[in-house]
């Protein structure tokens, strides 16, 4: 899935002491908003506040953007971005079951659908 956007994203990185702990790509779209299309923090990193800063740093990239994301319906992740103050948009139904050949299950859910968020820039 990363294959078909990664060439016209892009991608920032998050470093601690030289170390890398974080990326997060964006892809501009045609309607002018900007989607995340994939936030990742280190395991050892996570609940630190960098998936945030790496948020915020993406919405200073692209000030006066509307920036969406999709998501599976996993609560933690649904939690976190609901606090950085991303909505409810819409969702596209059976998106991971048509699109990956396994089964994604996180915190006992097995994702099914891409959940879709977004954050106006004036939020």
């Amino acid at each position: 899935m990363i294959m078909r956007y990664l060439d016209r994203g892009s991608l920032y990185v998050g470093s601690i002491d030289n170390k890398d702990v974080a990326v997060i790509v964006t892809v501009e779209n045609n309607d002018g908003s900007v989607e995340i299309k994939n936030l990742a923090v280190a395991a050892a990193y996570r609940r630190k506040g960098i998936g945030r800063k790496m948020l915020e740093y993406v919405e200073k990239v692209y000030p006066d953007r509307k920036i969406i994301l999709g998501t599976g319906e996993t609560p933690s992740t649904l939690r976190f971005y609901r606090s950085c103050g991303y909505l409810y948009s819409h969702r596209i139904p059976n998106f991971f079951t048509d699109n990956y050949p396994n089964p994604i299950v996180e915190e006992g859910v097995t994702i099914r659908d891409m959940i879709y968020l977004f954050k106006k820039s004036d939020q």
